[in-house]
């Protein structure tokens, strides 16, 4: 599984839409970004510490086809990038964090 942070209210936006067209920095980027399993608590911590009203997307990169690809980013790692939107039937499961605990420490306790 990969996943994806955003705020949740973007996420409700995308269920009424019936897809996710990215968060704005997405759309700036040209694709959506996503992370794998070890890669999102510290996405989590670089990018949305102190935020909160976010959730956390589960998402089978088996349902993205070939618009799904594996890039360089962050330190060289290889991180999933999105290249159109993301289809609702792709995603598995939908977690609203609790805003009294850190977001990387929420993440990491959805991961098990």
């Amino acid at each position: 599984m990969i996943y994806k942070l955003l705020p949740t209210v973007e996420w409700d936006d995308a269920r009424a839409a019936g897809h996710l067209a990215g968060t704005a920095m997405d759309r700036q980027d040209g694709f959506i970004h996503l992370s794998a399993g070890d890669q999102v608590v510290e996405t989590a911590r670089r990018y949305f510490t102190g935020v909160t009203g976010l959730s956390l997307l589960t998402v089978d990169p088996a349902r993205l086809g070939d618009r799904l690809r594996w890039e360089p980013s962050r330190d060289g790692q290889r991180f999933p990038h999105l290249y159109g939107p993301l289809p609702l039937a792709a995603v598995v499961a939908a977690e609203a964090l609790p805003a009294d605990t850190p977001v990387d420490e929420a993440v990491a306790a959805l991961l098990g």
